[in-house]
Formats: C-alpha cells, sequence, structure tokens
C-alpha cells in the first residue's frame, strides 16, 4: 500500500508546489487593467464588425486607451455614445457627424455581357471581367451582403441598395466589394451614384442611369465643388454646401443625398 501512496504523494506535492510558483508569479506580474476599457466598452455595440479597424470591440476600447485608435473610431457609435467615449478619455469630442454607406451604381438596367452558373461571389466573377457589359457596374452576387452584419444590404435588381435606416456605416460592404463601389459619405451629403469613366454615348448604351459627363451639374454649382473628371462627376466634400442644386438639374439623376 504505502508502494502505491508514495508516488501519489511525490506527484501532488510537485504539482501544489508548481500551483503554488504560478499563482506567486501571476500575482507578481499582474498587469492592471486600465477600468476604462470597461466603461468605455459600454458604450460600444459589441458587433465586432470591425469597422474601426480591430478584432472586435474589446480590441478598440483597448486601442483607445492606449492611444493607439481615435475615440472616433467606431462607426457604429451613436451621439451619445460618441460624446460618452469622449468623455471617459478627457478629450473633446468635435460634432458628432453620421454616416451613411452609399452605392455607387444604380444601373439596373445595365445590360449583361455574359451569365455565371453555379455557387459565384462578386470576387470570383469580378476576375473573371464581370457580368455586365458595364466594367464599373455592381455584379450584384450579394458579397457586401454577406458581409453585413446589420441585415442593412441587399441586391435589388442585381445591384446592392441600402436600407438605411439599418445601415451603421461599418464598412464591412465597403471593404467586400470587390469593384469599390461602396463608398461611407456623411449623411445628408451629396454623392454621385455612378462610377463609369465611358463617354456619355457609351454609358447611354449601355445602363440608363448613368452619368454621361453633360456637365450640367459642374455649370450648376455656384460654389465650384463639382467637376467632371474623366467623364465622371466629381464632388470636393470641402466646398460642397449642400444646396441640392445640382441634384435637381441632373438629366440621369445620377447625384443624390447620402
Amino acid at each position: 500500500m504505502k508502494e502505491l501512496l508514495i508516488p501519489f504523494l511525490v506527484i501532488g506535492a510537485i504539482g501544489g508546489f508548481f500551483g503554488l510558483m504560478l499563482g506567486i508569479a501571476a500575482k507578481f506580474w499582474k498587469v492592471e487593467k486600465d477600468e476604462r476599457v470597461d466603461r468605455i466598452l459600454g458604450h460600444l455595440p459589441g458587433a465586432n464588425c470591425g469597422g474601426c479597424g480591430f478584432s472586435g470591440c474589446g480590441a478598440f476600447a483597448e486601442a483607445v486607451v492606449k492611444g493607439d485608435a481615435s475615440c472616433d473610431g467606431c462607426k457604429v457609435c451613436d451621439e451619445a455614445a460618441h460624446n460618452s467615449i469622449h468623455e471617459i478619455m478627457g478629450v473633446s469630442g468635435g460634432e458628432y457627424k453620421p454616416h451613411a454607406s452609399c452605392v455607387a451604381c444604380h444601373g439596373t438596367s445595365a445590360k449583361q455581357r455574359q451569365e455565371f452558373l453555379g455557387a459565384l461571389d462578386c470576387l470570383s466573377v469580378a476576375k473573371i471581367g464581370g457580368d455586365k457589359l458595364c466594367p464599373y457596374a455592381c455584379i450584384g452576387l450579394g458579397s457586401c451582403v454577406q458581409s453585413c452584419k446589420f441585415d442593412a444590404i441587399k441586391v435589388v435588381g442585381g445591384v446592392a441598395v441600402v436600407d438605411d435606416e439599418k445601415c451603421t456605416a461599418c464598412g464591412a460592404c465597403a471593404r467586400a466589394c470587390p469593384k469599390r463601389l461602396i463608398k461611407i459619405q456623411p449623411k445628408g451629403s451629396v454623392f454621385v451614384g455612378c462610377s463609369s469613366r465611358d463617354a456619355g454615348k457609351r454609358v447611354r448604351e449601355l445602363c440608363d442611369r448613368g452619368c454621361i459627363g453633360c456637365r450640367i451639374c459642374e455649370k450648376t454649382c455656384e460654389s465650384g465643388a463639382i467637376r467632371i473628371v474623366d467623364n465622371l462627376a466629381v464632388i470636393d466634400q470641402s466646398k460642397c454646401t449642400g444646396c441640392g442644386k445640382c441634384i435637381d438639374k441632373c438629366p440621369k439623376k445620377v447625384l443624390m443625398r447620402a
């Protein structure tokens, strides 16, 4: 009996010794957690969408406290959370500016180049030239839909459409789009719902909702915020007053508000 008991006692003693050493080491090298991390985390949405550039809300909160991330980094936060995070960090919050995801393509009538069969996504089809004659058109296979954790984007008529009430502007859909057609814009700002840089004649042949580079918006804008670059209207948001005159004058209804 002693022959069996002694090994168990020895193993138990060794285990107890190492357990004690680990406990002492853990206490000695313990890293004190800044209580601001949990306070900030309490104001974050917990979606872990990655829109801030970090792996999740916890990582973002730690980065803010360490000074590695801006207090404005979470795009999903509402105004109350935005102000609270700045208050916790003791810095000025500035003006809260909500954003929205905008799709720079509204060509539901864009002509098809070819039809692909099988389980495909936007990225795979983009690599083989796309499915529409317009090389700038939304592929419409829903890679953006799969990326959205808020169910805020759908494909309608072969084009991605954002639900403004659900969209948090986290940017996941923008990162998922292989053609970079989804832009994150300040809400209420004017944006161009087309990405084609083809000449106007070619745009008319391929789609009934594309920018034709007619320069009417450029001539209408009193603040000089719109220019036609490579056949496409480009808006300088720093100059745009948001008056909306360009929206009213656009013959193809390509200009709209975010």
